[in-house]
């Protein structure tokens, strides 16, 4: 009887795996891998007018809202991507700065502190930019690009403060954390490269990063989202990387050199590299300190002074930090510092 149920379990498993053979080889997966294009998130209710929606010029939307649909239009895969929400391809630079506006995200009204920053993502950044010719319009439709993601990231980040602070309080009482608590300072720890227990170093680290650093960096080191990295990449930090598999080779890099600019899936990924690359590496071990020391002295974060610890991010030393508080003056993003995402709501409660 045994034999029998053995060899049936044997007869069904080996029949499923014929079948999953027999699948890859009429459908074979694809080999070609690209970086997806500019794909926005926003709320089912935008846009809507008496007759139903009214989506933008160059917008695909997902009629399967909330739900696991997708579709290939236009050789962009448009996805939905979650409850309540739609997602959107823009071909252009014209169509994103058309949403923007209908949407009314205007970063005047975000930098006087009238306004929240609408939850736009980008997958990544319209291919045309560098054919918007006014260079005012231009930097508009980066920064309202990217604002979003930095907000998003650090509001990552804060929630794993929060729930560091709380652990090491409970710690300092002499509290026996449970095992996922200790499971996660253990995580925490190597993902911020401090050793593991040492709750101090870990406090110190996991912080955010000033809003108007983060897009003065961002503008410099990937030419306002027209460069190459940024275009292929995703790259808009210009990171490097020495692993043959993960970036782009520089088409001027010197003889001997084997380094190459990182490249990322999606902007926000590229964004959190960034902030995980100030909040970990020994180059940067003087942003932390000041960061903790304004953070002591109970002074909000302010990318304007942080910047001046920024010398090793760059060759260019000096003259880097010089440019960057350049592109914060000249754009006046230091009002940014204070933005904050608009919170999220549902048919009960708002999100945060």
């Amino acid at each position: 009887m045994t034999g029998k149920f053995e060899r049936g379990i044997l007869f069904a498993a080996g029949g499923l795996v014929a079948g999953l053979v027999g699948l890859a080889v009429m459908e074979p997966p694809r080999s070609e891998t690209g970086i997806p294009k500019a794909v926005l998130e926003y709320p089912e209710t935008d846009f809507e007018t008496a007759a139903g929606p009214a989506l933008p010029a160059g917008l695909v939307q997902v009629k399967a809202a909330g739900t696991a649909a997708e579709s290939l239009v236009g050789g962009v895969d448009v996805r939905a991507l979650d409850r309540g929400h739609r997602a959107v391809t823009l071909h252009t630079a014209e169509a994103l700065a058309k949403t923007f506006r209908r949407m009314g995200y205007d970063l005047d009204g975000v930098k006087t502190g009238g306004a929240q920053v609408p939850r736009l993502f980008l997958a990544s950044l319209p291919t045309d930019l560098d054919k918007v010719r006014e260079a005012k319009q231009r930097k508009a439709i980066f920064f309202k690009s990217v604002l979003p993601l930095v907000l998003q990231v650090n509001d990552e980040i804060r929630a794993d403060r929060r729930r560091l602070w709380d652990l090491s309080a409970r710690v300092k009482k002499g509290e026996h954390l449970p095992a996922v608590d200790r499971l996660w300072l253990i995580v925490m720890a190597e993902r911020y490269k401090v050793k593991r227990g040492n709750l101090g170093e870990l406090m110190r680290r996991v912080d955010v990063v000033p809003p108007s650093m983060a897009l003065a960096q961002a503008a410099e080191e990937s030419g306002w989202g027209t460069s190459r990295f940024s275009r292929e990449g995703n790259a808009i930090f210009g990171e490097w990387t020495f692993s043959s598999a993960e970036g782009l080779v520089p088409r001027k890099r010197e003889a001997g050199k084997i380094h190459r600019v990182r490249a990322f899936k999606s902007l926000l990924h590229s964004v959190r590299a960034y902030a995980r690359n100030l909040n970990t590496h020994r180059a940067y071990r003087g942003f932390r300190k000041m960061r903790q020391e304004m953070r002591r002295g109970g002074q909000d974060l302010r990318g304007a002074k942080l910047i001046e610890t920024l010398t090793s991010y760059s060759e260019r030393g000096g003259d880097y930090v010089k440019t960057l508080r350049s592109i914060m003056v000249v754009n006046k993003l230091s009002r940014l510092d204070g933005a904050r995402l608009i919170r999220r709501m549902t048919a009960d409660r708002p999100l945060i």
